[in-house]
């Protein structure tokens, strides 16, 4: 039993969920293992624009010239907007490679001040932050990306190569110091159907993710993958590429597998995390949380193993965490309480 911790900054209404939640389920620290890093420089400054919002322009200083990026900032704590990215041609592409891979090196005992935090209440998280692919979709948007992915393939996987070459560095450095033995990638559902092929998922995921993969697996390590969409057409290179945990895996509308499907594809391979969407813990009663827990765990823990107990994102609804806490405690206390 987990649940995904990224609440609505201070919030007190969450607060007798997560002593809840403290009590009762499994936790995680992560640590964004990207603190190793040199980071190439980037120049910041906002602008009005509106009374919601404020503009951020991003200017990221390159051998080659400067690139540029602008995000709608929330004045009033919603997520962000992006209005531009860094790369908006093929030409951007070049000159976003002659960066140069960050060095690697310094202080990594933040992670293992998390270990010693979370002690036997979970695991702590070595993040890796986006995939190759993901990186590549975001520097460019979806619709570039796809389009490129049509007219210049080619300068799609020289950025995938260059992306895939900075985690392992990265992770050669974290693995030789002991960082380990849980990590954490996303990016994934950036590059699945229905925007793109399962050809595609293959090409800009797969195969520059399993180097990564490889390399922690090597080293007696294991990987969690955060994935949202339609994945029934590539869980199984999912399975295949050696993901040890996948989160989430969801049925229509917003994705297009069933919890008995993916069971069927991950058996004895992958781990799923999840599945309940957390919209419904906001618009259902405890009751029909309760029945669909007992689902979920019937559906993906017929084997008895394979499955930890999620909400598909975290409480994410401002000044609403007393409204959902009885949705989210039926949740926990089915768990907690199950027996077969």
């Amino acid at each position: 039993m987990y649940i995904r911790t990224a609440f609505p900054p201070d919030d007190p209404s969450y607060d007798r969920l997560k002593a809840y939640m403290r009590a009762h389920t499994e936790r995680k620290a992560f640590w964004d293992t990207a603190a190793c890093e040199s980071h190439h420089r980037i120049d910041r400054r906002r602008e009005p624009h509106s009374d919601d919002w404020e503009l951020e322009v991003l200017t990221l200083h390159t051998p080659a010239g400067p690139l540029q990026s602008t995000r709608l900032v929330s004045l009033k704590g919603q997520p962000g907007l992006d209005r531009s990215h860094f790369i908006k041609g093929p030409e951007d592409v070049e000159t976003y490679l002659s960066l140069p891979l960050p060095d690697v090196g310094g202080d990594v005992s933040a992670h293992a001040r998390c270990e010693a935090a979370i002690g036997d209440a979970g695991i702590a998280e070595a993040g890796l932050g986006h995939n190759p692919g993901g990186v590549a979709v975001e520097l460019l948007g979806s619709e570039l990306f796809a389009l490129m992915s049509v007219t210049h393939r080619d300068l799609l996987h020289a950025l995938c190569e260059w992306r895939m070459n900075v985690l392992l560095n990265r992770l050669r450095y974290l693995l030789a110091h002991g960082v380990g033995p849980f990590f954490s990638i996303s990016g994934e559902e950036l590059i699945i159907p229905p925007v793109h092929s399962p050809r595609d998922f293959r090409d800009f995921n797969v195969r520059y993710d399993r180097p990564i993969l490889d390399m922690i697996h090597e080293a007696g390590g294991r990987v969690h993958v955060h994935c949202h969409g339609s994945i029934r057409k590539v869980i199984g290179d999912m399975v295949d590429v050696g993901i040890d945990v996948l989160h989430p895996f969801e049925p229509p509308p917003q994705g297009d597998i069933t919890a008995a499907e993916a069971k069927a594809a991950a058996r004895g391979r992958m781990s799923l995390e999840g599945n309940i969407q957390i919209d419904r813990m906001y618009g259902c009663g405890p009751d029909e949380i309760r029945e669909e827990t007992l689902a979920l765990i019937r559906d993906a823990f017929d084997d008895r193993r394979g499955l930890t107990v999620c909400p598909t994102a975290s409480p994410y609804m401002r000044d609403k965490g007393e409204a959902c806490f009885p949705a989210f405690q039926a949740m926990i206390d089915t768990v907690t309480g199950w027996a077969p």
